[in-house]
């Protein structure tokens, strides 16, 4: 998919304040290969007056380099070891300002600069980012030495452009497991990208450490808390990554399985095909030393719909296929039910409806093609039904405050329960849910934005949402609907004129819009699968776009204003 062209915008340096408008911060973040190596910045530059050294510092500490080594050339000495760059990273919006207080002191050869911008978020020890739109404000001492002014005072912590993230740091999908399922999980992370020659170890740390705050509670990690790196991690003259562990205990052989799964799949992440895994010096998996992501196939807990289960829309009462608009067999399509929203399991075989009756809404079950049976739930409002990804679970939220949830065991029978939203409710009222393809997470539309939360199960069987987190509240107003891209991004739709469509990573730093052309706002309703064109409702009907050379959207069903549109799942 294409990327809007950001302008570059001239540099205007201002008595008393230095504010450079850069490009937006709506963007999604670049992934860098092993072999990029972004440029180191200039150091500052003989003569330089102290708002714009201090300018020059925020750019320069994108670089990790030699601990933010470029950085630290604005400093004076003293400054330059005192300073803590490990304490904390920000990232801030591209426009800030350097300006002086409106208070000084009267000596000429010390000063105050305030920095002054915009937060998206933090990034943690581990590299989890945490969303935490606020202002930032944040003084530095300058001081004057043989004629050149340095930074000479300065709290612990980085402040780094949301450019200058994208340029210097790697995305990274660290895996860790769902405890329910067994099976694997994303955590989206970020990784200094240079040296490349220490990802790997920044990778396995990554592991050993655990799951982010984002999936605490939600997910766990075989590798066990004491677990220890024995040697250190290392290259083999094949090219093969040796990852040597110690104090693992006793692990039977599903878990030895699930732990290799960690390992490799995040170490493919950084284009480490093959990985060496040992404990003690001797193959994690017996007769297997060497391991490939095909020798974990089948781990993920992630559940994609084939390509031969076709996309649906709910429209003048029933269920259709996509694109032919046909009507599906038996009662979702035959008119039985006024149908207002539905959801099929991933391989299609079930399907949940909400059906309007009487002025209010109820919930059915059953074959996609063949009879629904009632599920004891009514509501005034039910918003579209979202499947776990073993169709063994139906969610829906009721009016918008409650979400019911409804198993459903081999032979169709239903058990109704409830999910513990106060969480997310406790946010503004609760119009619509969607669970992830793995299970673990949701992601809601909350008073008009965009929320998301992991899946917490309880040993009673009870479950909660928790780790709420708010994404790009300032960008994202007016939200109507939201759906999975992939385990690390979000499909969004607005009322906003000026952003219908965007695509958000689950943990809010990236952010981008997508193309409008041909729609007709306000939009109603999203779909989206891996690999899959995105679907949008707007006013005429329902809508696909792939990402073609024309960034243009295409109309699939036409003369469809009520048309929801539904990928399986």
């Amino acid at each position: 998919m294409r990327r809007a062209l950001v302008a570059l915008l001239s540099l205007f340096l201002l008595a008393g304040c230095a504010s450079v408008p850069g490009d937006s911060s709506v963007q999604v973040l670049r992934k860098v290969t092993d072999g990029d190596a972004p440029g180191l910045p200039a150091g500052p530059v003989d003569g330089t007056n102290p708002l714009d050294l201090v300018r020059g510092f925020v750019y320069a500490s994108g670089s990790t380099v030699d601990r933010h080594g470029a950085a630290r050339r604005f400093l004076t000495a003293p400054a330059a070891q005192d300073w803590d760059d490990a304490e904390s990273l920000t990232v801030l919006s591209e426009q800030f300002d350097t300006v002086y207080p409106p208070t000084s002191g009267t000596d000429p050869d010390v000063a105050t600069v305030r920095i002054r911008g915009d937060r998206v978020g933090t990034l943690d020890s581990v590299g989890a980012f945490e969303p935490a739109e606020a202002p930032v404000e944040l003084d530095v001492t300058v001081r004057r030495a043989d004629g050149q002014w340095r930074i000479d005072g300065l709290p612990g912590g980085v402040l780094v452009r949301m450019s200058d993230f994208r340029s210097n740091y790697r995305t990274v999908k660290g895996y860790f497991v769902d405890p329910a399922r067994r099976a694997t999980v994303a955590d989206l992370r970020y990784l200094p990208a240079v040296p490349a020659q220490a990802l790997a170890s920044r990778a396995v740390d990554m592991l050993l450490t655990g799951p982010s705050p984002a999936l605490r509670n939600a997910a766990v990690s075989t590798v066990p808390a004491s677990a220890r790196l024995r040697t250190n991690v290392t290259d083999a003259p094949d090219g093969t990554l040796v990852v040597d562990l110690t104090q693992v205990g006793d692990l039977d052989e599903a878990q030895r399985r699930l732990l290799a799964a960690q390992f490799v799949q995040t170490l493919a992440e950084i284009n480490i095909p093959r990985v060496r895994l040992l404990v003690d010096g001797a193959p994690l998996i017996a007769n297997t030393p060497d391991l490939t992501v095909d020798a974990v196939a089948g781990t993920s807990a992630t559940v994609q719909p084939s390509a031969d289960v076709p996309a649906l829309a709910v429209s003048g009462g029933r269920v259709r296929r996509l694109p032919s608009g046909e009507v599906v067999g038996g009662q979702a399509g035959n008119g039985a039910f006024d149908v207002a929203a539905a959801a099929t399991t991933a391989d299609g075989a079930r399907i949940a409806v909400v059906a309007r009756d009487s002025g209010r809404q109820r919930l059915l079950v059953g074959p996609t093609d063949g009879l629904l049976a009632a599920v004891p739930l009514s509501a005034a409002r039910m918003s579209r039904p979202t499947w776990t990804p073993t169709g063994g679970e139906v969610w829906t939220v009721l009016g918008e405050d409650v979400v019911a949830r409804v198993t459903v065991d081999q032979t169709g029978a239903v058990r109704t329960g409830q999910v513990n939203v106060s969480d997310l409710t406790g946010l503004g009222p609760l119009t619509d849910l969607r669970l992830s393809r793995d299970g673990l997470r949701v992601a809601a539309v909350v008073g008009g934005g965009l929320v998301t939360g992991a899946v917490v199960r309880g040993p009673e069987g009870d479950v909660a949402v928790r780790n709420v987190r708010q994404l790009r509240p300032t960008d994202l107003g007016g939200v109507v609907g939201v759906d999975w891209r992939a385990d690390e991004q979000l499909i969004v739709v607005s009322t906003r004129t000026d952003r219908p469509v965007s695509l958000v990573s689950s943990d809010g730093l990236g952010l981008q819009l997508v193309p409008s052309s041909n729609l007709t706002p306000p939009l109603r309703g999203v779909s989206a699968a891996s690999s899959r064109p995105f679907l949008v409702a707007d006013q005429g009907g329902i809508w696909s776009y792939d990402g073609g050379e024309l960034d243009s959207w295409r109309q699939v069903l036409g003369a469809a204003p009520d048309g929801i549109p539904l990928y399986p799942g």
